[in-house]
């Protein structure tokens, strides 16, 4: 239980990087001082830094030929090894008061905001593609947000007791899990490899962090990041590997106590169903928690404001290159307005800048890999050769300098082609215009079209409208 008041948090605020800034310049000399060097990056089991020789190369997306680091790869012995450190850890780490943990995280915090801002920031640049702005406001300050706010919220928990009956005393005493937390995180944003390894070590745990093998050079400084935040070893314990195998070891040892994951909906589904197969031989039952993909739409009523429309479609389906899970991908829009908007939302798009991401004049980057560049262009092959479909804008690929993918715009003539129904994850959005009257029937589409429950956006100043839509899509989209 907790004697302290953690500080109330507020939202880091977003640095422009505008020309002429101080930390323009600095954010530029970090990333000119990483993209000079090559590290090497080891496992981190107990604290100890461990080499197995059997390494992988970090590259930047946007120029493949250029290494950023060599990194180590986790077998079944490194798995088995880390496992133990995290529990061992567990005994004493979870015997620390809560504000003792809270207060590594809050340093954590502190520490980002000010000498480890532009290492965050220039190696998600770097590792991720991403641009300035979009580094800044994932890297830097949702970081920072998930660690002070998840102290917040934890006090809160501690701080929720049972009121006792006169002659008794009662109290609720949560404890850390009896195991390991195994947290496996995505490429896409530095701020959940560390709000989910953080987050339950700050609940008393012992965790083993899987990151995305495309991503490790990024992951690498936030798990220093936390070492210098005076983390203590073995509380996070650093595997980085092949999936698979760090998986096997991992889901199937009794020890473990939770599953912390985002990432492909398959993915997650074979975790929970090794999970369920396994139940008998775990010592508790394991807390899985995850999320997954999405095919997220944008609605257009005949009473939507055209010039926000477009700006939603371009700024929702483009930044980051669509690689967002909740990225806009799907495109509804009643044909009146369409007459009105679709020359200027084309043209708007074919004039977005891309390229290399330490221009900060450039608006996209490239996708991350070489896997996420031939799956999109096998989509844009598709749409080219199809009857149902059209690309009005984009289209391009080229992948001899980086993976760059040509904000891409494709119109289908049926709301069920292909690109509107399946999670493609890079920057292409696929638009279907429907016929201004059949507002009730397009509601009825979007709501069945996916499986998947993220996000949507409706856009309309008919406040009827708003209601229908609001009754009909409630269990379209959780960030609705």
């Amino acid at each position: 239980m907790s004697g302290y008041r953690v500080p109330i948090p507020i939202n880091e605020p977003v640095r422009s990087y505008a020309p002429g800034t101080a930390e323009r310049q600095a954010l530029k000399q970090k990333i000119g001082a990483m993209s000079a060097e090559k590290i090497e990056i080891p496992l981190v089991i107990g604290g100890k830094e461990v080499r197995t020789g059997d390494t992988g190369t970090q590259v930047m997306p946007h120029r493949h030929r250029h290494v950023l680091a060599t990194w180590h790869k986790a077998g079944p012995r490194e798995v088995e090894q880390a496992i133990k450190a995290a529990t061992d850890a567990r005994r004493e780490w979870g015997s620390w008061s809560f504000e003792d943990r809270a207060s590594v995280f809050l340093r954590a915090a502190e520490l980002l905001t000010t000498s480890w801002r532009e290492t965050i920031g220039a190696s998600t640049m770097l590792n991720q593609s991403k641009t300035v702005h979009q580094s800044e406001i994932d890297a830097v300050c949702e970081t920072i947000d998930f660690l002070r706010f998840n102290v917040h919220f934890a006090q809160q928990i501690y701080d929720s007791q049972p009121i006792s009956s006169p002659g008794m005393w009662n109290r609720i005493d949560y404890r850390p899990l009896e195991g390991f937390v195994y947290t496996v995180t995505p490429f896409n944003f530095t701020s959940i490899g560390a709000n989910l390894s953080s987050s339950p070590a700050l609940m008393g745990n012992g965790v083993i962090w899987k990151p995305a093998s495309s991503t490790v050079f990024s992951n690498y400084y936030i798990f220093k990041l936390f070492e210098a935040a005076g983390l203590p070893p073995g509380v996070i314990n650093f595997v980085p590997g092949n999936a698979a195998t760090i998986s096997d070891v991992a889901l199937n040892h009794p020890d473990l106590a939770g599953i912390h994951f985002t990432g492909s909906t398959e993915v997650f589904q074979g975790m929970w169903r090794t999970a369920g197969e396994n139940i008998k031989e775990y010592r508790t039952y394991p807390r899985l928690v995850g999320e997954t993909g999405g095919k997220d739409f944008i609605l257009a009523h005949a009473s939507a404001d055209s010039d926000a429309l477009i700006t939603a479609i371009v700024r929702g389906g483009f930044e980051y290159q669509g690689q967002k899970c909740s990225a806009a991908s799907r495109v509804y829009i009643p044909d009146n307005l369409w007459q009105t908007m679709g020359s200027r939302l084309v043209e708007t798009t074919n004039t977005l800048r891309m390229g290399d991401v330490a221009d900060f004049r450039n608006f996209v980057g490239a996708v991350i890999d070489r896997a996420a560049f031939k799956k999109l262009t096998g989509y844009l092959d598709e749409a080219r050769r199809s009857d149902q479909a059209e690309i009005i804008a984009g289209g391009e690929a080229d992948d001899s300098m980086g993976y760059f993918i040509r904000p891409t715009l494709i119109k289908a003539k049926r709301p069920d082609y292909l690109t509107m129904c399946e999670e493609l994850f890079g920057p292409v959005v696929t638009l279907y215009v429907y016929p201004e009257k059949q507002w009730n029937e397009i509601l009825n589409i979007v709501d069945s079209t996916s499986p998947y429950g993220l996000t949507g956006g409706v856009f309309a100043t008919d406040r009827n409208a708003i209601a229908d839509a609001h009754r009909a899509l409630r269990f379209a989209a959780g960030n609705f």
